[in-house]
């Protein structure tokens, strides 16, 4: 990297120093005397001048500079981003004379440029028009982008690459680059705002520079581009753009063979005489980025440390950097007993709290009522925040409008091949969001609150000692009305784990907390016990072999100015040879298809659908380039398959544990009505009252007595006919409805119905071993047919047995509520 930059997560940084590329698009002009399409070299020099006054420190062309040029620029501390012109505007990938011609232009372009202090990065095209990839296909130009990428690389390894992509052409994926850059005209606040957001979420884990944006002082009056101008500064800096290019430095402008007279962009005119927008310019361009907010209120950081002696110094220490001006640091010491409090004590900008060890969301509460600011956030030991991460956050609190606001966690570069496998590897931490702006969830170690309305919701549930707390917050915020908004640039650096063992134990961990949660919020998880997300996932790797692929929206024609590319929701089935239910089924039929007489191989299908799925995931990692080795693809993948079987036995395991311990009565204590089949079973009860009493208090009364049983209770959220279901064991679920018929006066009759089905896992488990035993009669095996018949009983009975005791069990809950209320029992009608 010539100007000695690299990127680090969201932004550009010289060392350990962030850099903003704060720049002006310089060009195309008129070719002068020396032959090239730039100013003569004095008025060039006389440019650069002004150029520092304004503030500028980066300048992007649209031709290649020259040496000359980029040599004035190293002496005026200029940096360039150095356009590569191309045939872009026609059918290129139609002929191959015409991409030889290409390869020859970029290899030219580099040769010149490489080894310069001021060059800070290649263009490798600008806004190929949406008819041209719409005319070749998408993938087909993204390769030729990745091949012009690497052709690049190759001769300047060390350089910065990226593309000026537009929003015709958003769908571009562009993995490649080293950061994504965008031209976008949006002149309205609102409009520019949200997109804005959009951008940040397609850039990824990469820095976002805006290209080009500007406004034409013909049309909006210098005063208008001004404020045109002043509106999108604020705004891109605000919501964590790396960067951005003014269009344009000048008025004078030569294309298509041209001068251009009707359009006036510049900062400057033709002449060099500054414009209202000039200042306005200056004005970001000469202070520290990002701004701070017009007011900042106090934020309470809460740091919640057990045994962290390992990383605890390296968090401390960046959280005693942070550029902002209001803020305190409360470390909750949760009982360690190795170095953490030694660490803790060096540090005397802290206010430390220690206490007996009493699990993560006590820890998070105690430091919830210490903290004196109006907002608290929370970050985890083992994280290295970015000096700007409060700032952002609270920019975030002011744009959305949320009572909470989340930031993304990035893995920090490794030197090391496990932690490097561990960090794109499936179950880490990260983001879930419905729109660009708003999150489902925000993971708990980069997450806000205000802290009033945190405090009312009665702050974290303490029966999360580890992991699930963040996510029991997040959907309790939901539930009481509020929403959540994302911040993008609000990063921090988020320690993966570094070996094998530390990552299954932290997959055994999230198997339990997805448990807990679970028992919670049983609405929004799967029949698996899967959290079902509304919302997209980031930052985590997908390990479906069928994803399903994405469809491109591009308007009538061709003709749409946004054009998007969208993924189809995933479905159970995407994920599914990674669950343990499917791998069950497959080991199975793996040894149940020899004794079936079906073949090996045949029987092995479901086995070797995982093992595929799970190698071409691991191909697809994005892992350090460091380590793209077999050994790495190998690792990964075992982690890909190992890692969602560990979590999920884990949450079964927890599951079983947490539903309690209390015994159903052995008497039964309800009459059948009737039997649609032999595991379905619906049963009733009549209760009398000539005292008023309504059906809600019954209903409440049960409840409160099936909860201090430790029974497992979801009341419906008002789309579902029944009133609430209930949950003792993994086999069944009793579903019950109710309705009061009025018979004058006080008088009524409080008619319940008790339904009793097969939860979603037995039904699952069931359809499994039906299928796998249909194959093995079909096969005329009766060794494999006795054999399959065995599990198949023990299901059966399992699942009677259960539904059994849940009827007796709430049956008998009914009469007692009954007679504490004073209600005669009535026959069924």
């Amino acid at each position: 990297m010539s100007a000695g930059i690299r990127t680090a997560g969201k932004f550009f940084v010289r060392g350990e120093a962030k850099v903003y590329p704060k720049g002006v698009s310089y060009g195309p002009f008129k070719e002068a005397s020396h032959g090239r399409q730039f100013p003569e070299k004095e008025q060039v020099v006389r440019d650069f001048a002004l150029m520092r006054e304004l503030g500028v420190n980066c300048l992007r062309t649209y031709t290649s500079p020259p040496a000359w040029l980029l040599e004035l620029a190293e002496q005026w501390n200029l940096l360039v981003m150095a356009g590569i012109p191309w045939a872009e505007h026609v059918t290129f990938l139609d002929s191959k004379a015409v991409q030889k011609e290409i390869r020859i232009a970029v290899t030219a372009v580099v040769e010149e440029c490489k080894g310069y202090n001021s060059l800070f990065c290649y263009m490798v095209g600008n806004e190929i028009p949406s008819d041209i990839i719409r005319w070749h296909g998408a993938e087909k130009v993204q390769n030729f982008l990745r091949e012009l990428t690497e052709l690049i690389r190759g001769s300047d390894p060390d350089a910065l690459v990226s593309y000026a992509n537009f929003p015709s052409t958003e769908y571009l994926e562009l993995d490649f680059v080293d950061f994504h850059c965008f031209n976008v005209y949006l002149h309205r606040q609102e409009v520019f705002q949200k997109y804005l957001g959009r951008l940040q979420n397609l850039a990824g884990n990469k820095p976002l520079v805006l290209s080009e944006f500007g406004a034409d002082s013909i049309r909006e009056g210098v005063e208008g581009q001004a404020h045109i101008l002043d509106q999108k500064l604020r705004t891109s800096f605000e919501m964590g753009a790396a960067g951005t290019v003014v269009f344009a430095w000048t008025d004078e402008w030569f294309t298509g063979g041209h001068a251009i007279t009707d359009w006036a962009f510049g900062v400057v005119s033709a002449e060099r005489q500054p414009k209202p927008a000039f200042d306005v310019v200056k004005r970001y361009y000469q202070e520290p980025l990002p701004p701070l907010p017009a007011e900042c209120p106090k934020v309470s950081v809460v740091v919640c440390a057990y045994n962290a002696d390992r990383t605890i110094d390296t968090c401390l220490a960046a959280l005693e950097t942070v550029r902002y001006p209001n803020y305190e640091v409360i470390v909750v010491n949760d009982g360690s007993n190795d170095g953490t409090l030694d660490i803790c004590r060096k540090y005397p900008y802290i206010r430390l709290i220690c206490q007996e060890n009493k699990g993560l969301s006590v820890a998070r509460n105690v430091g919830l009522e210490a903290a004196t600011g109006e907002i608290v956030a929370y970050t985890d030991a083992d994280c290295d925040v970015d000096p700007d991460w409060i700032t952002y956050l609270v920019h975030g609190f002011r744009i959305t409008g949320e009572v909470a606001v989340g930031g993304p966690n990035l893995p920090p570069p490794e030197d090391s091949l496990v932690p490097s496998a561990v960090a794109v590897s499936p179950g880490g931490p990260t983001h879930v969001l419905i729109d660009d702006m708003e999150a489902e969830h925000i993971a708990g170690c980069n997450m806000a609150f205000k802290a009033d309305v945190l405090r009312d919701l009665g702050g974290f549930d303490a029966q999360y000692r580890a992991a699930g707390d963040d996510v029991d917050i997040c959907w309790r915020l939901q539930d009481a009305g509020h929403s959540i908004g994302f911040s993008p640039s609000a990063q921090v650096w988020h320690f993966r784990r570094n070996t094998v063992k530390d990552y299954f134990n932290q997959q055994r961990g999230y198997g339990k907390a997805e448990a807990m949660v679970y028992y919670k919020h049983p609405e929004r998880f799967n029949l698996l016990g899967q959290a079902r997300w509304l919302g997209r996932i980031y930052g985590d790797l997908s390990t479906s072999l069928l994803p399903g692929k994405p469809f491109i929206y591009s308007g009538v024609f061709g003709m749409a100015p946004f054009q998007s590319l969208y993924q189809r929701p995933a479905s159970l089935w995407t994920y599914l040879p990674q669950t343990l239910e499917w791998n069950v089924f497959g080991l199975a039929m793996l040894v149940l298809s020899p004794l079936a007489g079906v073949g090996l191989l045949l029987g092995a299908i479901p086995v070797l659908i995982t093992l595929g799925s799970s190698l071409i995931s691991a191909w697809r990692a994005p892992v350090d380039p460091r380590f793209t080795g077999l050994r790495s693809r190998l690792l990964i993948s075992y982690l890909i398959l190992g890692g969602p079987l560990v979590r999920s036995i884990e949450r079964y395991k927890w599951r079983r544990k947490l539903l309690g311990k209390e015994g159903a009565p052995s008497r039964q204590s309800a009459t059948p009505l009737r039997t649609r089949f032999p595991l379905q079973r619906t049963y009733g009860l009549n209760f009398w009252s000539d005292k008023g009493i309504e059906r809600d208090i019954i209903l409440k009364d049960v409840i409160n007595q099936l909860q201090e049983k430790k029974y497992f209770v979801n009341i419906q959220n008002g789309w579902e006919r029944w009133d609430f279901r209930v949950q003792q064991g993994l086999w069944a679920w009793c579903y019950v409805y109710t309705a009061t018929e009025i018979h004058g006066g006080y008088e009524r009759l409080h008619r319940l119905k008790l339904k009793l089905r097969l939860s979603g896992l037995a039904q699952i488990l069931f359809a499994m071993w039906a299928v796998l035993f249909v194959i093995v009669i079909a096969c005329k095996s009766v060794i494999a047919a006795l054999l399959m018949a065995i599990p198949g009983i023990a299901l059966l009975w399992a699942f009677r047995s259960q539904m059994s005791c849940m009827a007796t069990a709430l049956g008998d809950m009914v009469k007692i509520s009954a007679k504490k209320l004073d209600l005669t029992p009535a026959p069924p009608k």
